[in-house]
């Protein structure tokens, strides 16, 4: 399974700050996490990252980035596949309070830092919501 929790703290951050555009972090991740350097790059709008995900099977990785965009039946997915923790990523993606304050509270600031770093990219992108539904 592909649960952000069973990543040491140290790649969550670094798939972090791949949504800042570094490239050498974003390297590290393509040669040592593809899963996670193909779940940034499919967040980022590339619709061949999210096929990738799909093929290689992190079926997680794409619903999440699907849910983190308000696909509803993508957020269902993670629900029924028990990725509680994902589910608080996607609720801190969209500005949830208590989505925010769970994670912080409760040991998981990395997470917390991801929501973040997406939301930073996020508003700072045009977004394009053509992207394939999961």
């Amino acid at each position: 399974m592909e649960l952000l929790s069973n990543y040491p703290p140290k790649v969550i951050l670094a798939l972090g700050e791949s949504f800042s555009g570094n490239k050498d972090i974003f390297d590290w991740l393509l040669d040592n996490f593809p899963e996670l350097a193909a779940f940034s790059s499919s967040v980022r709008g590339s619709t061949e990252a999210n096929d990738w995900l799909m093929k290689n099977k992190y079926y997680a990785f794409s619903a999440l980035d699907q849910a983190i965009d308000g696909n509803e039946s993508a957020a269902d997915w993670l629900k029924k596949y028990d990725y509680t923790l994902e589910l608080y990523l996607v609720d801190a993606c969209n500005n949830k309070q208590e989505a925010i304050d769970f994670l912080n509270n409760n040991d998981f600031t990395v997470i917390s830092y991801l929501a973040q770093q997406i939301n930073k990219f996020r508003d700072s992108m045009v977004y394009d919501h053509h992207k394939m539904h999961f």
